[in-house]
């Protein structure tokens, strides 16, 4: 027999081993690979939908009543704000607007809202009908924002993120 041709039994085992653990490397690598937002079980989906409805509803009761106690338990110690003008606010920064009454929040109607999952993150899109005042007179004007939702690891959720967006009519002002 040529010596070329023949494989030992030896090695043929340690071939199928070494593919059999590239497959399972492979199979592992696909599994954590599947978008999270599909992994949370339905029923803690279901809940946790209704943990952030309330947390919205209650964000926009603290913005309508300048409750800064209320909305200082909402956002996360890191938390961080773009304005619709770019600017950018913290926790505090927010928490001493609300204190001070300068800006005062008359009417929030808030619509078309939904909310995504991904793992342990909830985002929220909505659109905004905003009335009130500032120190510069009337504040009145539709937005969208984006709010971002993290549960840390007490298990609660807390608002890291806000942007929101002014929606501008067509031929007016830029």
């Amino acid at each position: 027999m040529h010596s070329d041709l023949f494989i030992p039994a030896k090695s043929i085992c340690r071939r199928a081993w070494c593919a059999l653990a590239l497959l399972l490397v492979l199979g592992a690598s696909a599994l954590f690979a599947v978008p999270q937002h599909g992994s949370m079980p339905k029923g803690q989906k279901h809940e946790s939908h209704h943990e952030i409805e309330q947390m919205e509803e209650a964000w926009r009761k603290a913005v309508l009543t300048g409750d800064a106690a209320t909305m200082d338990g909402l956002l996360a110690d890191d938390y961080i704000a773009i304005s619709a003008s770019g600017t950018l606010q913290t926790k505090e920064d927010v928490l001493a607007r609300l204190r001070s009454g300068k800006r005062r929040i008359t009417d929030l109607n808030l619509s078309d809202s939904k909310v995504r999952f991904y793992g342990a993150t909830a985002l929220v899109t909505s659109f905004a009908h905003v009335t009130g005042t500032n120190a510069a007179g009337e504040a009145l004007g539709d937005f969208r924002y984006t709010r971002v939702y993290v549960r840390n690891a007490q298990g609660k959720w807390k608002i890291v993120s806000f942007e929101a967006s002014r929606i501008r009519e067509p031929n007016g002002p830029k």
